[in-house]
């Protein structure tokens, strides 16, 4: 597994569709995952500490985990099944390890919370991860084939036409 931060939440500007954007903690390799507003708005207004008027969904998950006396120790990004990502959240409860199926989205609102870890497996990165470097040294993680250009280019046409969303997770003006 590897770990993972949320390096922003952004939207597009001609199509409102929303991404979340993942880093690698530890190389420049990144996880783009499509969300929806609500999750855009969640995680971005949790990442900027910008508390809600009333608790969401992700902050009564947040209390119901606490009052119980339970920890969310991580979230996992564990699968990618015909483009549709997966997710657990894990937790621990007096010593009794607890895993619960959730998108990938409403995982890292939770996880942002309560400042969990977020990983993913080395199989999704694998399959859906970008690393924009290509004069990187392989490393044994890391394939020997240099990635082609050509085909990154899409995404960084993607990545440029999209806009990061302000505090409130709304599309800077």
């Amino acid at each position: 597994m590897v770990e993972m931060v949320v390096e922003s939440v952004r939207v597009s500007l001609t199509t409102q569709n929303r991404v979340v954007i993942l880093k690698d903690k530890s190389t420049e390799r990144y996880l783009l995952i499509w969300i929806g507003p609500l999750e855009a708005w969640a995680i971005a207004s949790a990442v900027a500490g910008v508390p809600p008027a009333r608790p969401c969904t992700h902050d009564l998950v947040k209390s119901v985990v606490d009052e119980l006396g339970a920890k969310v120790t991580q979230v996992v990004v564990n699968d990618l099944r015909e483009e549709t990502f997966f997710a657990r959240i894990i937790m621990d409860n007096n010593g009794r390890h607890i895993e619960i199926d959730s998108r990938p989205s409403d995982a890292i609102a939770v996880a942002v919370r309560v400042k969990a870890p977020i990983y993913v497996e080395e199989s999704v990165l694998n399959s859906a991860g970008v690393t924009p470097d290509t004069e990187e040294a392989p490393t044994a993680e890391a394939p020997t084939e240099k990635l082609d250009l050509e085909k990154l280019s899409a995404f960084q046409e993607l990545i440029n036409g999209l806009d990061t969303l302000d505090d409130l997770g709304k599309p800077k003006a």
